[in-house]
Formats: structure tokens, C-alpha cells, sequence
């Protein structure tokens, strides 16, 4: 890798952590570029998720007074993510692109959807109730339902993280009355989970497609952006966050359908 590729993958790094820790879509930044410096697709993707791991750590960091009185539900769903994160890595090394791509475009556009229209189903689903009153009364089924989203976007982070916090938002969103800030918190601890669990059965199963270099220079990149990012995107106003993820969310889709 050239000292210019080396800043291009370093400046990939510090956009896509920035990125992910106000919206998610980072890694559309981040791939594209471990591509264009020469990296094939599956080593690309492994090191894409190793490298942004230092981002999403800082990203949640950022967001800690968004997660206050979110503690219980978070370790009902964090286990969905460990187990959601390896069923992504082992999609990634053992099926064609395609048989996951395929649907992926769908699922980000569903995700937009219900990001849009989050005020109005918040208002419909006990949104008088307060955050922390909220999370505390959780019916069983709802839990369920939010595990198996945990579950289910963990396996797609683990696959392919692209988009992975806007389908996240959407899908807890729809099942929480939370504002998107705290919504945005809650989706920083799960990505940080996936990322790590995928990238250690990557790093166990398949180290030698780890390029160490980039995922290194992506670390770099990210802790910086993350941490910035996070700092003044918790203060930004609600609907134009919601723009931002419904914007980065039809991109997503635009570079997907044109791969």
C-alpha cells in the first residue's frame, strides 16, 4: 500500500467512524475505499469490520448520557448481537455475495421507511410515556420481538455492516417510545457488539484474509471521527438526524443496486 492509499484509507476511516456514530452507513465510505486501494471484496469486509471497532467504542462512549436508564435493556439485547454477529461471519465466508446482497437493498428501503415515519408510530405506540418508564416496562413479547431484531440485524452487520444502524433504528424504533437520540445509543453498543464478535471469529477463522495494515489505519481513523462526531451529532435536533439516516439509508441502496 502506497502513502497514498495509506491516507486515503486513514481519511476513509476517520468519515466512516464519524458517520456511524451519529447515523450508521460508515462502512459505505470505508468499503468502497479499502476496494479502490486494492483490496478484494470478502478481505475488504473483514478488515472493514476489524478496523471500525475503535469507532464504535468512542461512538457509545460519546453517547453514555443517552444510555442512562437504558442499562436492563441493553443486556436483554446485547446477547442477540453476540449471537447475531458470528451467523453473519460465517454467512460472509461460506455463501455467494449475491444470496445475501440480493435482499439487502429491500431491507435497508424497509428500515428507511420506518425511520421516516417514526414520530407517527412513536405517537401511536405509548409515546406518552417517558424513556426511562418505557424501557423499565417492557411486555415479554415486545422483548422478543426486539431480541429477534438484535438478532437479525446482527446477523446482518456481521455479513455485510453497510447500513447496518439505519435497519437497527428502524426495527427499534418501530417497538420502542424512544427519542432517536437515545434510539442512536442504543444502536452504537449493539454495532460495537456485532463488529467485535464478527471480527474475532474473523481474526480466528480467517486470518490470513486480514489485512492488517488497513484494518489498522480504519482504527485509527475511526477512534478520532467517532469521538467528534459524537460530540456534537447527540446535540443535533431530532428531525434533522432523522433526514440524515433517511438520506445516508437512499444512498445505501443507490450504491447497492448499482454494484
Amino acid at each position: 500500500m502506497t502513502g497514498w492509499e495509506m491516507a486515503v484509507v486513514l481519511a476513509a476511516g476517520f468519515a466512516a467512524g464519524g458517520i456511524n456514530a451519529v447515523v450508521g452507513s460508515g462502512t459505505l465510505v470505508s468499503f468502497p475505499a479499502l476496494l479502490a486501494v486494492g483490496l478484494p471484496p470478502v478481505p475488504a469486509t473483514i478488515s472493514n469490520s476489524l478496523g471500525l471497532i475503535a469507532g464504535n467504542l468512542t461512538g457509545s462512549i460519546g453517547y453514555r448520557e443517552e444510555l442512562r436508564g437504558q442499562r436492563r435493556l441493553l443486556l436483554s439485547l446485547v446477547p442477540a448481537s453476540v449471537l447475531g454477529g458470528p451467523t453473519g461471519a460465517y454467512l460472509l465466508l461460506h455463501l455467494p455475495a449475491s444470496t445475501f446482497e440480493a435482499v439487502v437493498p429491500v431491507l435497508i428501503a424497509v428500515a428507511v421507511v420506518l425511520v421516516a415515519v417514526h414520530p407517527l408510530l412513536r405517537r401511536r405506540l405509548d409515546s406518552r410515556r417517558s424513556g426511562a418508564a418505557a424501557t423499565a416496562r417492557i411486555a415479554p413479547g415486545r422483548l422478543a420481538a426486539l431480541f429477534g431484531s438484535a438478532y437479525l440485524t446482527g446477523t446482518y452487520g456481521g455479513y455485510f455492516a453497510a447500513s447496518q444502524g439505519v435497519l437497527q433504528i428502524g426495527l427499534f424504533g418501530l417497538l420502542l417510545p424512544e427519542s432517536l437520540q437515545r434510539l442512536n445509543a442504543i444502536k452504537n453498543v449493539l454495532t460495537l457488539t456485532v463488529n467485535t464478535v464478527a471480527a474475532g471469529a474473523y481474526v480466528v477463522v480467517a486470518t490470513d484474509r486480514v489485512d492488517w495494515t488497513a484494518a489498522a489505519l480504519l482504527a485509527a481513523g475511526s477512534l478520532v471521527g467517532a469521538y467528534l462526531s459524537a460530540r456534537f451529532g447527540r446535540r443535533l435536533p431530532e428531525p434533522v438526524l432523522r433526514t440524515a439516516i433517511v438520506a445516508l439509508g437512499v444512498v445505501a441502496i443507490g450504491v447497492l443496486l448499482s454494484r
